[in-house]
């Protein structure tokens, strides 16, 4: 008897340790393959997913090389606990063959775009696109080059690769937040201000905020701050504001 006590109390102790447990929004490790090329990926759920269920949708980049580490550290630091407050699907690749999202990565869409879409359930059809730095880049890039798949882009930091006519009215109608440190070493303040400028004279909405104190790595949109960011999603979920 005195045995099966133990069993019974170390089983009820067990439960109340995982009640205590909060649930995370899970991060799925996943692959396809476009034209030939093997795309490594991961997509943040949110917590109780429900494959029948649509929802909100961020296509998400990394900073740097664009690797699987740089996309596991941009979820944690960026994403994964407001996909889990708010109930998104977040989507963020590793470059393939190591080509950055502009200079050649950008290939594999609007492809990859058509599987994801195949396999969850996304509002509209459309996503909220966002990265910082390198990953700001390619958000601009991507979106320019496939501007049906978009509302917003959010650059913290980052600029329009390629400010062509061309790429300048594709995304002419999606909800723009550029976002630079003021101590960003990389110089990026400057043009993101006259671009974010350049934008609006054309009746863009565009959005450059300047981040106190802040080198290049923001830290205010980061962990307890990256609300923030899921923020300007809603808001350009429900149309730009000027």
């Amino acid at each position: 008897m005195r045995q099966h006590r133990w069993v019974i109390l170390l089983v009820v102790t067990a439960l109340v340790i995982l009640v205590k447990v909060p649930v995370k929004a899970d991060v799925l490790d996943k692959t396809m393959s476009i034209g030939g090329t093997t795309v490594h990926y991961k997509v943040v759920l949110p917590k109780n997913y429900d494959p029948g269920k649509t929802y909100p949708g961020v296509l998400g980049f990394g900073v740097g090389p664009q690797t699987m580490n740089v996309v596991d550290n941009v979820i944690a630091r960026n994403f994964r606990d407001e996909t889990e407050k708010r109930g998104y699907i977040v989507v963020v690749p590793a470059a393939p063959n190591d080509e950055l999202f502009f200079e050649g990565g950008e290939r594999i869409f609007p492809e990859f775009l058509k599987q994801i879409l195949a396999a969850y359930k996304i509002r509209d059809n459309k996503f909220h696109i966002a990265g910082p730095s390198n990953g700001g880049i390619a958000s601009f890039h991507v979106a320019s080059l496939n501007p049906d798949y978009f509302l917003s882009i959010t650059a913290f930091p980052g600029y329009l690769w390629e400010e062509t006519p061309a790429h300048i009215q594709a995304i002419s109608k999606m909800c723009i937040n550029m976002f630079v440190g003021e101590l960003d070493p990389m110089g990026w303040q400057p043009l993101m201000q006259k671009q974010a400028a350049e934008f609006r004279a054309k009746g863009m909405t565009a959005t450059y905020t300047v981040e106190k104190g802040q080198p290049h790595r923001l830290d205010t949109l980061a962990g307890p701050n990256a609300g923030r960011l899921f923020d300007l999603f809603e808001q350009a979920s429900h149309g730009c504001s000027k």
